[in-house]
């Protein structure tokens, strides 16, 4: 151990000049969506918050690089990264300041819903399985959507240490192209769109569009399941500080947690996957079971996190190692 901590304070010989690979992946984000908000200046709710932030996210980038800099060390590489891991859920309402000024696509993704699979699965998976421990075992495993995501990256720090930053990389760069799907892509989800549309109406199959809706209408419904379960309240609690109608297409809660359940294949350390498998299989259920995402949604969100793993392995290997 005394080893460990020795080694997190030692001088890097080869101290990395530049910026890393997921610091490139936010300025890239960053930037496509400055100029988008530029050009949608007056269109936004709040262009000035929109844009500020970005100046923030750059400067900190620039701070935590001097940091490094000036104490080239693996601390300050955790440190410069623990920044941008905790931010990730800060950007999460910004897809709603960009899509709201598209019209809402809702209609169409619960048409094809129904079209695949004859109903709404959304609507009848808890109605068909009401168990308060099926209920609260869906729930944990999606409040664990976020510390699967920094368990995955701390578990290459500590134990693949030289492939710290390929692991980030690809994390990140698969997190804000889901961002940028979810900014033009206006889907909201059942959990708002059959509010706004009437469960009767959903029952029947009919799927209304709202247009604008959304633009001024941010209720959701309550999330099926045991009302009293303690991750059900975590689940309630996080849609009451910070849900907005936006980011449903595909599911990044599955596509994530998908590429972080690849990483740590590769990382073949067995007692780890053994405990986050369970996790990770409840958390993909609990999309469809919660009412926040379509069934097409979750597979769409398995299917791109293949896509987006080794697109961005790739890319690291060929692009950004160099």
């Amino acid at each position: 151990m005394k080893n460990f901590i020795k080694q997190q304070f030692a001088i890097d010989k080869k101290p990395h000049k530049g910026l890393f690979g997921y610091e490139y992946a936010i300025i890239i984000y960053a930037a496509i969506t400055l100029l988008f908000g530029l050009f949608f200046y007056t269109k936004m709710a709040n262009p000035q918050a929109f844009l500020w932030g970005r100046i923030r996210i750059v400067a900190m980038l620039g701070g935590t690089w001097v940091v490094y800099r000036l104490i080239p060390c693996r601390m300050t590489v955790l440190i410069r990264a623990t920044l941008q891991l905790a931010l990730l859920a800060w950007w999460y309402p910004d897809t709603y300041e960009i899509n709201r000024i598209l019209p809402n696509l809702d209609h169409v993704f619960a048409g094809w819903e129904q079209s695949l699979f004859g109903f709404q699965p959304a609507l009848v998976f808890a109605h068909n399985f009401p168990s308060p421990i099926i209920s609260e075992l869906l729930d944990l495993g999606y409040v664990f959507y976020y510390p699967i995501i920094a368990l995955t990256c701390l578990a290459y720090y500590a134990m693949r240490y030289e492939e710290f930053q390929k692991c980030l990389f690809i994390v990140m760069a698969s997190f804000f192209t889901y961002y940028l799907i979810f900014d033009f892509i206006p889907v909201v989800g059942p959990t708002f769109y059959y509010r706004a549309i009437g469960l009767n109406n959903v029952v029947h199959g009919v799927f209304p569009s709202v247009g604008d809706y959304f633009n001024s209408h941010t209720a959701c419904l309550s999330s099926p399941g045991y009302s009293r379960g303690i991750f059900y309240g975590l689940v309630e609690s996080a849609k009451e500080a910070g849900e907005r109608p936006t980011a449903a297409f595909p599911s990044s809660h599955v596509g994530i947690s998908t590429v972080c359940m690849l990483l740590l294949l590769r990382l073949r350390y067995k007692k780890l996957l053994y405990v986050v498998t369970p996790i990770y299989v409840c958390l993909c259920l609990a999309t469809v079971y919660i009412q926040a995402h379509y069934a097409i949604d979750a597979i769409a969100g398995f299917i791109s996190a293949l896509i987006f793993f080794y697109l961005f392995n790739s890319v690291y290997i060929r692009k950004i190692k160099q």
